[in-house]
């Protein structure tokens, strides 16, 4: 099988499998989604969606957080995994929007990745979901999964699955995709037991091919 039928083999099982892919982090704003997205990393979407609600009744805007106290701020994060960082984070982050970017979240990579608690995977988190453009945000689930697949090999970083599956997948199905990864790595390609019988990529699959089941 070649790569380019692989890759069209498992883009039309999830057309059809998965025709609607979201992200599971509740948000009613772009900025309330970038607060999550933050929140998100090394913690999971479930305890991220118990935090939120409360963070985002008391602080709508960039402007309102922009000035809070770091204390507030932790208080109402610190069941999540490294609270302290993130609680500055989400200050800081705040205070360039307002400083910077005229309360706006930004609309490109170069400018997303200068706000505080922001690195490559948040940035095409936010183009992706908020801007539906063509990035692909790595991480454990889409860089697992995309290797047992065999849509990339043996890839060295999240940064090199990422330009491998942008090669390959249509820019247009791109923020689809990205679902699509994720939420198969959550589900079904779990990181320690894989459920095989249940995944019907089994197929096209690498993993699955080699006998690992």
């Amino acid at each position: 099988m070649t790569t380019k039928q692989r890759y069209q083999q498992v883009i039309e099982w999830f057309k059809t499998a998965m025709p609607v892919a979201e992200t599971e982090l509740h948000y009613d704003t772009p900025f309330h989604l970038l607060l999550a997205v933050i929140l998100s990393a090394q913690c999971t979407d479930k305890r991220v969606n118990l935090i939120t609600p409360a963070l985002f009744r008391r602080y709508p805007s960039p402007e309102s957080l922009a000035v809070a106290s770091f204390d507030e701020v932790y208080e109402l994060i610190k069941s999540c995994s490294y609270p302290n960082n993130k609680a500055r984070h989400l200050i800081g982050a705040s205070k360039m929007l307002v400083e910077e970017f005229n309360s706006e979240i930004p609309a490109d990579i170069d400018s997303l990745v200068k706000l505080p608690g922001v690195g490559r995977k948040t940035a095409n988190v936010m183009l992706a979901v908020v801007f539906n453009k063509a990035a692909m945000a790595v991480d454990t689930h889409v860089f697992r999964v995309s290797e047992r697949i065999g849509l990339t090999n043996n890839s060295k970083s999240p940064l090199e699955t990422e330009k491998t599956l942008c090669k390959h997948i249509p820019d247009e199905i791109i923020p689809l995709a990205h679902h699509w990864l994720i939420l198969h790595g959550r589900y079904v390609c779990k990181s320690r037991r894989p459920d095989c019988l249940n995944c019907g990529l089994t197929s096209v699959c690498k993993y699955f091919q080699q006998g690992n089941k």
